[in-house]
């Protein structure tokens, strides 16, 4: 076994001396900081056995070329075998977040579009894998758009919008968490629907039997506009019903709200399906929402199928970034915004506002605090160092 000490300014230039020197093969067997900067002992030909027996010199990785640690076996009851594990692996995360912020930087010099890109989208609240799509994937785009316009630019690219889910009629079914404006939104496409072509072909129906006051505030709506309203507490009440409304052109289903980990909420899935097979379905999606809430709001009710959503309380949300990331990362088109109570007015065809959308997700990014220095090194350093 060749054993060598190394000296350098810092943990990168040592490694590469180290590799330079002993090879891709060598063994880190410890380091430590000096004032003049890293001090680490390398070794080829390096006998597990014999260092963990002695116990003298402490690993800090397994290799210059950072592969998993692999060490020589020892009892499960010697602390000083585990002490050192856990010191091997925080050297590892500390190596390698110190060349992904290298990595980071450099790209940053060298690529400043694609960089500047992945700062503004991030600032924007989008998750770290929708702005990878909208960057890495779209290097070429970045660099011809112009800076100033390119967020703009590529979500206006890659944003889907669907079209009025109600205009040829049918049946339409709007289904989310409790609290998401589900009901308000029914009422809005009605009365927007009443405007256009009268009440005399819409009916609504409600199977939101749990929370209470909602089919009245759903009766109340249907009163205003001169359209009738039924109830359905099971798939196959539900199923009568709409046998019953084959005349009318369009019928709203209004569903009770269940949050993702409602142990009712597959009673309530099983019965829309039952029921209503032929509906389209729109999942709610309330904009003030985290990325990890909505994605868990997607996933609950992925069995339904939405062919698009409902983006509600624009009004609300400090961000509309975890709200586009659903859109983007699950491909799912934006069908309508609402930005208020009023009904019906505060209900838009996202189609015909995709651009305000985007605009209002750029004004509050610029509003928001900027992330933490650590962020993009940590997420997107080692995207960049095996671009």
């Amino acid at each position: 076994m060749k054993i060598k000490r190394y000296t350098a300014a810092n943990m990168r230039k040592a490694l590469d001396l180290v590799r330079a020197e002993q090879g891709p093969d060598a063994v880190i067997m410890s380091s430590r900081r000096l004032d003049e900067g890293i001090e680490v002992i390398a070794a080829v030909d390096y006998d597990e056995a014999l260092i963990a027996e002695s116990g003298r010199l402490r690993p800090a990785v397994a290799s210059a070329t950072l592969p998993e640690p692999q060490l020589a076996p020892t009892p499960p009851s010697d602390s000083g075998y585990l002490a050192m594990q856990r010191e091997l692996a925080d050297l590892r995360r500390m190596l390698e977040g110190q060349l992904a912020g290298l990595s980071w930087n450099d790209r940053r010099l060298r690529d400043p579009a694609k960089t500047r890109a992945t700062e503004e989208f991030s600032a924007m609240g989008l998750a770290p894998d929708v702005v990878r799509e909208l960057t890495v994937r779209e290097a070429e785009a970045v660099t011809a758009a112009d800076p100033a316009h390119l967020p703009l630019t590529l979500l206006a690219k890659h944003l889907p919008v669907a079209k009025d889910m109600t205009y040829l009629g049918g049946i339409v079914a709007v289904v989310g968490p409790t609290g998401a404006g589900k009901t308000t939104s029914v009422a809005k496409l009605a009365a927007q629907w009443s405007l256009r072509h009268g009440s005399q072909d819409l009916a609504l129906v409600s199977i939101d039997g749990y929370r209470v006051g909602a089919r009245e505030q759903l009766t109340s709506y249907a009163r205003i506009l001169g359209a009738p309203v039924y109830s359905a507490n099971s798939g196959a009440e539900l199923l009568g019903v709409l046998d019953g409304l084959n005349d009318k052109k369009l019928v709203l289903i209004d569903t009770a709200g269940m949050a993702p980990r409602d142990i009712r909420l597959p009673d309530q899935l099983s019965a829309l399906q039952q029921g209503a097979s032929r509906a389209r379905v729109l999942l709610a999606l309330p904009a003030q929402g985290e990325v990890y809430a909505l994605e868990q709001i997607v996933r609950a009710f992925a069995d339904l199928a939405p062919v698009a959503s409902i983006i509600t309380k624009v009004d609300e949300a400090a961000s509309l970034g975890p709200a586009l990331t659903m859109t983007l990362r699950h491909k799912l088109p934006i069908a309508y915004l609402c930005d208020g109570q009023r009904v019906p007015e505060d209900l838009h065809l996202a189609s015909a506002k995709s651009v305000w959308l985007i605009r209002t997700a750029i004004e509050l990014a610029e509003n928001a605090d900027a992330p933490s220095d650590d962020y993009f090194p940590r997420h997107f350093g080692k995207d960049y160092a095996h671009a």
